[in-house]
């Protein structure tokens, strides 16, 4: 058995990820790990797909997805001609007397020899976000950093869920958040999408 990593163009409609993954399914595949996102066109999506296979079944599963109208280009990504990674992101709960800990989190990040980016993803209220901004600011001012923050539409003094997202006296907006980003070098994103694109036009190639 050998892994194979394929990239795959298909459009961007609803269903499409379930046939695909069902065709795998259906000729006994295991799918070891499956990505899907938008490219940088709307109408269109990209699977990445790990899968354990030997060469000849797996040239029966392309030319099976090449018979699926809704897909466009298949391509076996090569293995030494590419980078492969495995990324996490973990969503805590955080209240606002808990919040400074983002500072503690940025400064373990930063420690560790084997960080190539860092991407912050806050929200409004509080300071939290501002304070770790100017620490990386100081401290990762050669590490591409990119950073979304949430609940850009919430009206002032209008809490938004929880204790934490309360906007007073301008502290903790949106655009305070923003500023304080960009003047630490991180590229801030009007969506989480945007994430990806941001990173590299900071200079990250993994």
């Amino acid at each position: 058995m050998s892994t194979h990593t394929l990239s795959v163009l298909v459009e961007n409609k609803p269903g499409v990820l379930a046939r695909v993954a069902g065709l795998f399914s259906r000729r006994g595949f295991n799918i070891e790990s499956l990505a899907v996102g938008p490219t940088e066109h709307a109408e269109i999506s990209r699977m990445t797909i790990v899968v354990n296979v030997e060469d000849s079944p797996l040239e029966q599963v392309t030319k099976q997805l090449n018979k699926l109208v809704e897909v466009i280009k298949i391509v076996e990504l090569d293995q030494e001609a590419s980078v492969h990674r495995e990324l996490v992101m973990v969503k805590v709960s955080a209240t606002a007397d808990t919040r400074g800990q983002i500072l503690d989190i940025v400064q373990l990040f930063a420690a560790d020899p084997n960080t190539d980016a860092i991407v912050l993803i806050g929200e409004i209220g509080g300071s939290a976000e501002e304070e770790a901004a100017a620490w990386a600011g100081e401290h990762l001012r050669d590490v591409p950093k990119a950073a979304f923050i949430a609940g850009r539409s919430a009206p002032e003094g209008k809490r938004m869920g929880h204790a934490g997202a309360i906007i007073s006296g301008g502290k903790g907006t949106a655009a305070s958040k923003v500023e304080a980003l960009e003047a630490a070098g991180f590229r801030v994103a009007g969506s989480p999408t945007e994430l990806p694109q941001l990173l590299r036009d900071a200079g990250y190639r993994g």
